[in-house]
């Protein structure tokens, strides 16, 4: 019944220099090889990074790319980076709309909007992310956020664009905190997202929020969930390599 092919993206935030990230590589490549076979993995690093990524990446199938970008291709917009630049680069994802960018950055439904545009045009898969904040899912309000989310960031675009999309459902309220939304939970939600807009039931879907490899393969057990959008969990190689060999498992039977 799958034709999704499973993601796992290793979201490192404000971690690493380009030495410790030639050594993660280092550690990470080989071990990963045997999965790759399976699902794509991509490590999304910090912008001093990335030329230090690619080249540790080599001829690895594993991808990369970058953590935000900016909607314009160039211009007078001090500390930001374009689509383009990431295109230069090598990127092949660029995370948007993460709570994180949210809170701290001021980024809005309507910035994801553009970003989103202007990473397609650049033929770089964004990875968009929506979810509820602790009050939201506790007043049951979980599924009109994220469609409000959805609508807001996509709805300009065709199915067919849609449908290249990844998405990742991170309840705000797991990030970072140890908290993990029930596998059932999670999955229902992913369900609703899918019937949210037009090609949205061939994108890839993930969850993110505090997955771990204690509970990936419950996680990725679910129909509605194509892999995971990690945070700290892939910030050593060996716990991201476990939490994916253990999601892993469960595919098959799926």
């Amino acid at each position: 019944m799958r034709n999704r092919r499973p993601l796992f993206a290793g979201n490192w935030k404000m971690h690493k220099t380009p030495e410790q990230t030639r050594a993660y590589v280092g550690d990470f490549v080989g071990p990963a090889a045997e999965l790759i076979a399976q699902a794509d993995i991509a490590l999304l690093a910090p912008f001093v990074d990335l030329e230090a990524l690619r080249a540790a990446l080599g001829t690895s199938s594993i991808g990369f790319g970058a953590q935000d970008c900016f909607w314009e291709p160039e211009g007078a917009y001090t500390g930001a980076v374009s689509a383009a630049m990431l295109k230069a680069l090598g990127c092949q994802y660029c995370i948007v709309g993460h709570s994180e960018r949210r809170q701290y950055f001021a980024e809005t439904d309507e910035t994801v909007a553009l970003k989103v545009s202007a990473l397609l045009e650049r033929d770089i898969t964004p990875i968009v992310c929506v979810g509820e904040s602790f009050e939201e899912h506790q007043t049951g309000q979980t599924h009109e956020r994220v469609s409000a989310q959805v609508n807001a960031a996509l709805g300009h675009l065709s199915d067919a664009e849609r449908s290249m999309l990844v998405l990742a459902y991170e309840p705000i309220w797991a990030i970072g905190t140890g908290l993990c939304d029930d596998p059932q939970s999670a999955n229902a939600t992913i369900e609703h997202i899918r019937h949210t807009a037009g090609g949205l039931s061939e994108a890839r879907v993930l969850y993110g929020g505090s997955m771990k490899s204690l509970n990936a393969a419950s996680l990725c057990a679910q129909p509605h969930i194509d892999g995971g959008l990690v945070g700290s969990a892939s910030l050593q190689p060996a716990e991201f390599l476990q939490l994916i060999g253990n999601a892993l498992q469960v595919f098959d039977a799926r």
